[in-house]
């Protein structure tokens, strides 16, 4: 019974924008969280708060390169790995050079 519930709270007739509602309609979606906007008894969008849609994003981007790494780790080999400090000689790249660059913060 909850998620019947739940499903017409998230539940916006596309008529209620129509009828000068979408203020009150997007302060709620701020408030309690997504909700889907119907018309013709079929969804026809998904409102969310920009930060909601920020954190689906950044979820989305952190599985994508997760999963990257996963596949190139499944093709390591330590034998093909190079030093840094070989790499650096390969390509000419001295100590002196990198001292001008700012620090690289990772994640």
């Amino acid at each position: 019974m909850a998620s019947v519930v739940s499903a017409i709270n998230n539940t916006v007739p596309i008529s209620q924008f129509n009828r000068g509602l979408a203020g009150k309609i997007f302060d709620e979606v701020k408030k309690y969280g997504a909700k889907v906007v119907m018309k013709n008894n079929m969804a026809e969008c998904v409102l969310l708060s920009p930060e909601e849609y920020m954190r689906m994003i950044d979820e989305i981007e952190d599985a994508r390169l997760c999963a990257l790494a996963e596949a190139r780790m499944e093709h390591f080999d330590a034998e093909k790995t190079i030093s840094f400090d070989d790499m650096n000689r390969k390509l000419g790249i001295k100590e002196e050079d990198l001292t001008d660059f700012d620090e690289v913060e990772l994640e």
